[in-house]
């Protein structure tokens, strides 16, 4: 069997929702630099952190990205077990299956476990949306975003902000490249599929007369005082307004133990992208 060592293999790294979306215009990137896989072969693989088929399978479809070749079905578990978990099984992933570079995205923990598992490998790291912080130590992703960018060998960023911070901690400038933003590259690029939800009929809303909210992440919701207090200060500022706000499933659980939701926040299911 001939092998064509010029070809270069990549494994894709995606975890969560947003990671799926920061990841298609970079895979439909590759497709069109080389669409016979002459020169890259990339492999997709999904570590199974976000794993309801509601709120996953359906961006394959919307965001025209393959079914990943691989998925190591994690699951939900606390950080420490979660991470643990990507970082055994992706690891048979790469020994099974080994690659020149992995490419990880955003700050999620199948981001760092990927980084960690291929690093120890000795196999190169791209971090796409690389040297974003917050500083705020209390926020699992912060520690994502640190660990990654000590050890990836490429970093890909959104903002000059970003580069400051990578600088920083001593990067050179050789390996920061300015592209943008990739999620902003998924936003037009489906502008022309949008589809109309049922609910913007159902509540007769119109172009200013409602507000769309999310609310996801664990510092938000996981304390229900504090999300009982956000949910008031959020309907009072927006009193005018008909607030509509599709849930999570983790979160639908901490708003069924609030005694009373505000008369204008609106629930609903998550909705696929394309209607979102």
């Amino acid at each position: 069997m001939e092998v064509n060592l010029s070809i270069m293999k990549i494994t894709i790294i995606a975890g969560a929702r947003p990671n799926f979306m920061k990841i298609a215009p970079i895979i439909h990137a590759i497709r069109k630099l080389d669409p016979n896989s002459e020169k890259i072969n990339y492999r997709l693989v999904h570590t199974g952190q976000h794993y309801d088929s509601k709120l996953s399978d359906s961006f394959f479809k919307d965001l025209d990205i393959p079914v990943p070749d691989a998925n190591l079905e994690v699951g939900s578990a606390s950080h420490a077990l979660q991470t643990a978990n990507i970082m055994i099984r992706f690891e048979k992933e790469l020994i099974e299956n080994p690659t020149d570079l992995v490419l990880v995205v955003g700050d999620v923990n199948s981001t760092m476990a990927a980084t960690l598992v291929a690093k120890k490998m000795d196999t190169k790291v791209a971090h796409v949306e690389a040297g974003l912080r917050s500083f705020d130590m209390e926020m699992p992703e912060e520690i994502n975003r640190l660990v990654t960018d000590i050890l990836a060998d490429y970093f890909f960023t959104t903002s000059m902000e970003a580069e400051i911070n990578l600088k920083s901690i001593g990067i050179p400038s050789s390996k920061i490249f300015f592209v943008g933003n990739t999620m902003i590259d998924s936003l037009i690029g489906n502008l022309g599929k949008l589809e109309k939800p049922h609910i913007y009929s159902s509540e007769n809303l119109d172009k200013g007369n409602f507000i769309l909210m999310t609310l996801h992440r664990p510092s938000n919701v996981d304390d229900i005082d504090k999300l009982s207090e956000l949910m008031t200060f959020i309907s009072e500022l927006a009193s005018n307004y008909k607030i509509i706000f599709p849930v999570h499933p983790r979160t639908q659980v901490r708003l069924q133990q609030l005694s009373l939701l505000p008369d204008n926040v609106i629930l609903i299911e998550s909705l696929r992208l394309l209607k979102f």
